[in-house]
């Protein structure tokens, strides 16, 4: 089987476009947010927890149109239906056994895989490797400001507010996105020590967005893939993907709505904002925390 190859970023890194990029690759099958090793087992997919909010069923609708497309051949109503049995008859089994289901389906293309959630903990990490020891990683890196600004125009920030990310100041709080960025970078990083140099990758998104060609075939010859004009050309066009469009009314997501309404790529040189100096959605004047702009400067920011 062909190691599948995952990549791993805090949200609004660039992730939806890359991984749909480098999934229209002849030789790569790319896969929407499957959120599989989030849980034990299939079954905990469904089962809703007291801390669950409203957008836990979306978490599923990646998995169920994966399997529509793989197994149906197309996403309509009635295959993503499909999806929901052939999800039932292998409720007990773990989460592992359930991707490996899907890798060995789809052998000999190359699984390429983004699910945000899975950075949030090493334990789901670790899923990663527990199934597939020769799995690929790319760490997608994104400037803490930009990807903040764009984090905080998301649903007002809700993600930042989801995990926790908040400064206390006496007896308010206010939500600060900026510790999501440090904490789930440093989570990707202690889980990376644990993977053959080989097999993993540092990458700043920004500069596939500026030189696409460039770095997508160096991603191509580090995976040993075909890097030839005609393969290139193919991952120039992520709007290509099946899954690059919203789904049928009973799984529509399975990924970035922003990405979905939009998924061409527009090749464009990104203008970082400096590490100093106020930040964009605090009042306060408030600065980046010297841990996360001391972080950002070992990526090559400044």
């Amino acid at each position: 089987m062909a190691p599948p190859l995952f990549l791993l970023a805090p949200p609004r890194s660039y992730t939806s476009v890359i991984n749909a990029m480098i999934g229209q690759h002849p030789q790569t099958f790319g896969l929407p947010e499957l959120n599989l090793f989030n849980v034990e087992h299939l079954k905990d997919l469904w089962r809703r927890k007291p801390t669950d909010n409203v957008t836990q069923p979306k978490r599923r609708n990646g998995l169920l149109r994966a399997v529509a497309e793989i197994y149906g051949g197309e996403q309509t109503a009635a295959t993503v239906h499909m999806a929901n049995h052939w999800a039932a008859a292998r409720q007990e089994r773990s989460s592992g056994e359930v991707y490996r289901e899907l890798a060995d389906k789809l052998d000999p293309l190359i699984i390429v895989e983004k699910s945000p959630l899975y950075s949030l903990s090493l334990r789901y990490l670790q899923r990663i490797l527990e199934t597939f020891p020769d799995a690929r990683f790319i760490h997608l890196l994104r400037h803490p400001v930009a990807q903040c600004k764009s984090v905080m125009k998301l649903n007002d920030g809700i993600f930042a507010l989801w995990v926790n990310a908040l400064e206390f100041r006496g007896d308010r709080a206010i939500i600060e996105p900026q510790i999501a960025w440090y904490n789930i970078n440093i989570t990707i990083m202690n889980f990376l020590d644990m993977v053959p140099e080989r097999n993993k990758m540092r990458l700043q998104g920004e500069k596939l967005m500026e030189q696409p060609v460039r770095y997508l075939r160096q991603i191509c010859q580090w995976l040993e893939i075909r890097d030839d004009d005609a393969a290139i050309d193919e991952m120039m066009h992520p709007e290509r993907s099946p899954f690059a469009c919203f789904g049928p009314i009973n799984a529509l997501y399975g990924n970035d709505p922003n990405f979905l309404r939009g998924p061409s790529f527009r090749q464009h040189k990104p203008k970082p904002p400096p590490l100093e100096g106020p930040l964009p959605w605090r009042d306060d004047g408030g600065q980046l925390y010297p841990e996360v702009a001391e972080l950002a400067r070992s990526f090559g920011y400044c």
